[in-house]
């Protein structure tokens, strides 16, 4: 498989490694950037893939909660002007409100859903028709039960976080534990709950990174496969560390984990709260944005 300078770039947006250590990455692995990525893990010149060369496109992130129901939705625009005016903003929660009340199993069944005598798709299509800018619902996600929501910079990210309690949704105290919960995931981006919801192929994968990554090593290399076995499992608790949730070192206080802080409230409070599911949603995640090269444009029109 073939790849170009840009390949190479963007490996080195992703990793943080240098220049050539990316390009011959991508040439041991045929130009796949996935492999290319584990490549330099188990070299160990790259710690982890960063999602951060990910590019983001203009948009807004809505995240509502009614009462026991609550919904999270974001939705694109071209530019940041279109995304940051009232219009789209409004019509971003009006929709995020339909999905809350008419629970579509998908996005095309939002965009027939009718409120005010209007579909879904009717509705984006008029403020297509007012500001002549590409719109388009990415994605959504529904849940029911006790939850508290969060939105991080005007919509750049949303959060919803459901809880496992007997408290009533509007306790004080449970929505301020919820509320410094979802600034955590908003903050941190966990991937998983907790270890149990870390996918065996993924903890096989990150276990395979580790023991090349030692073998790499001068002082480790010589090392039986059992003891370098022990050592991953020693490793692995940091990752869980890192990417689970209730396993994090909670933000406010470093003494604390996310799982132990909201033990401490729950005792406070004489109850049980357990973190059922979250879900976080940040604007532009994954999509490439246009680029435009006004000097190449102005040459061209003088040609």
């Amino acid at each position: 498989m073939a790849f170009t300078a840009k390949d190479v770039q963007a490996l080195r947006e992703k990793t943080g490694c240098g220049m050539m250590d990316c390009k011959k990455a991508l040439t041991e692995c045929d130009g796949n950037m996935d492999a290319a990525i584990d490549f330099l893990r188990e070299k160990g010149l790259a710690s982890q893939a960063k999602k951060a060369g990910r590019i983001a496109a203009e948009g807004t992130v809505c995240a509502i909660v009614k009462g026991n129901v609550g919904a999270v939705l974001e939705m694109n625009a071209e530019t940041d002007f279109v995304a940051n005016g009232e219009p789209f903003k409004a019509l971003a929660e009006k929709i995020t409100n339909i999905v809350i009340e008419q629970n579509p199993a998908d996005l095309d069944a939002l965009l027939k859903c009718t409120k005010d005598g209007q579909t879904v798709e009717e509705m984006v299509q008029e403020l297509f028709l007012a500001i002549r800018e590409n719109i388009k619902i990415r994605r959504f996600q529904r849940f029911e039960g006790k939850m508290v929501s969060y939105i991080h910079s005007g919509g750049k990210i949303g959060v919803m976080v459901t809880f496992d309690t007997d408290l009533d949704a509007d306790n004080a105290d449970f929505v301020a534990m919820g509320k410094n919960v979802a600034m955590q995931i908003a903050a941190m981006n966990p991937g998983y709950l907790d270890p149990a919801s870390v996918p065996a192929e993924v903890l096989d994968k990150e276990k395979e990174i580790l023991i090349a990554q030692m073998k790499e090593d001068p002082k480790m290399a010589n090392k039986p496969d059992a003891v370098l076995g022990k050592i991953v499992e020693g490793k692995i608790g940091k990752y869980y560390k890192e990417n689970c949730l209730v396993e994090q070192q909670y933000v406010i206080d470093g003494d604390l984990t996310v799982g132990k802080y909201v033990e401490s409230v729950a005792k406070a409070l004489g109850t049980d709260i357990k973190i059922a599911s979250f879900v976080r949603f940040e604007k532009g995640e994954g999509i490439e944005k246009r680029v435009d090269d006004f000097a190449s444009e102005v040459a061209n029109m003088v040609k």
